[in-house]
């Protein structure tokens, strides 16, 4: 939210865009992201209120109405850039804990070593926990007409991309999962001040194909996919990756763990939300029917290779909504088992629930994919439904993995490792430069 002489502006209109905030008149701009507040405070006479190229005074806290609470990683990463980008403009930060910088690293969690999922039972998606976020459902990709519709349509026709994007938002909305929209658009100012044609070959190609310009009907989502009035708008993502927008924010507020990807395009914008958000704790699931990208090539190279590694899983649009609708979220006899991959590993012979520090498996008995028998521990095992289940290694390397033989609590204890108090040197030899008095983090 901004106020700018009293007038309320909400996000949705750009006004708070961290990089954009041109207040050319006296003004108190309030910026809400990360469920805290940026203000930005005048400083020195009437003159010295314009933002361009004077001093402000910038504060990062919380909103005090809400309950205190430990910064999440995402969080501290937002705070991080908000300092930064203040700092550019000469401000300085007031009132508030210096912010932490990456060479003060302490914590594992703070370099991507949690997962937001952990502790939950069960292997399904959670509406109360699950989002559904849209890539760039717009005309210019998905639309006749569109400026990449000559590249994007080779995809989007032979998927049905538009149909199958309707029914995971139709679905999610069904199902009481929140939906978040994650557009782009580019203003003059994008181009003529930042330069961002010249940032990257994707930034390029925009620029040239006049792709995504701010208030065309390029820009504009397609008619079959537009969001409900009480639904989540982010701001415009400029490169490939939502997760530098406020998305983080709005996970961290729903109170998110699972992000659920569909939209365009499968190598660039979803790819890199999906590692971001991976990176940042939470379960990323792809649905694979409901994404395209300008080239069979490359969708092919995300779906088969790249999403399998970095998310959870890789569904399609019927496959997620009967997982969602799944009444055993635990696998069963007779069940199919497929790898991250989406090709088939076998067929659940036994289940054997964990008992003690001996963890649970599933037997998938040989056959044309697999020789021998396949013991795959329980907490492999991602999403369950619709009589499928989903293992969060791709089938290709399901036969590298050590389960020709039932797992134990010693094998498990084996690869947990050392505890972090009885480790010297981090890297065998050496220790982060981060910790030169030999801590471990």
């Amino acid at each position: 939210m901004c106020e700018d002489d009293g007038r309320r502006v909400t996000s949705r209109q750009g006004c708070a865009e961290v990089g954009r905030l041109e207040a050319a008149q006296p003004a108190r701009a309030v910026h809400s992201q990360m469920g805290g507040y940026a203000a930005l405070h005048p400083v020195g006479d009437a003159d010295s209120r314009r933002f361009r190229g004077r001093r402000l005074r910038y504060h990062a806290g919380r909103d005090a109405a809400a309950a205190p609470r430990p910064a999440s990683l995402a969080q501290r990463t937002w705070r991080r850039r908000l300092h930064d980008e203040f700092a550019r403009r000469g401000c300085e930060p007031i009132d508030d804990p210096p912010l932490e910088r990456e060479h003060e690293m302490t914590d594992d969690t703070r370099c991507g070593g949690t997962y937001g999922s952990k502790g939950e039972r069960g292997s399904s998606f959670a509406p109360g926990k699950t989002a559904l976020v849209v890539i760039d459902p717009v005309n210019d990709f998905l639309s006749e007409g569109g400026a990449d519709w000559d590249m994007a349509r080779s995809t989007v026709e032979k998927y049905d991309v538009v149909e199958h994007l309707k029914q995971a938002i139709e679905g999610a909305r069904e199902r009481g999962i929140d939906v978040l929209f994650a557009p782009m658009a580019f203003t003059a100012e994008d181009y003529e001040n930042e330069e961002l044609q010249r940032r990257s070959g994707i930034n390029r190609m925009m620029f040239e194909k006049k792709m995504f310009l701010a208030g065309s009907w390029g820009a504009d989502f397609h008619p079959d996919l537009r969001p409900n009035d009480d639904e989540i708008v982010l701001l415009p993502h400029k490169g490939v990756d939502v997760f530098e927008t406020d998305l983080p924010g709005h996970l961290e507020r729903l109170g998110t763990t699972h992000v659920v990807i569909a939209g365009m395009t499968a190598n660039l914008c979803c790819e890199s939300t999906g590692r971001h958000a991976m990176e940042h704790g939470y379960d990323v699931t792809f649905l694979r029917d409901a994404i395209g990208a300008d080239t069979v090539a490359a969708y092919q190279a995300s779906i088969r290779l790249n999403y399998p590694l970095i998310g959870n899983a890789v569904l399609k649009v019927a496959e997620f909504l009967a997982a969602v609708d799944g009444a055993e979220p635990f696998p069963q006899k007779g069940d199919k088992v497929l790898g991250s991959d989406h090709l088939k590993i076998g067929t659940v012979e036994e289940v054997v629930e964990a008992k003690g520090d001996t963890p649970g498996y599933i037997v998938v008995p040989r056959g044309l994919v697999f020789e021998r028998e396949t013991f795959i521990p329980l907490d492999a095992i991602t999403k369950v439904g619709g009589a499928e289940v989903f293992v969060n290694v791709p089938r290709l390397f399901v036969a590298k993995m050590p389960w020709n033989e039932p797992p134990t609590s010693s094998t498990r204890q084996e690869k947990l490792g050392p505890p972090r108090d009885q480790v010297v040197n981090l890297y065998g030899s050496r220790s982060p430069s981060a910790n030169p008095s030999g801590t471990q983090p």
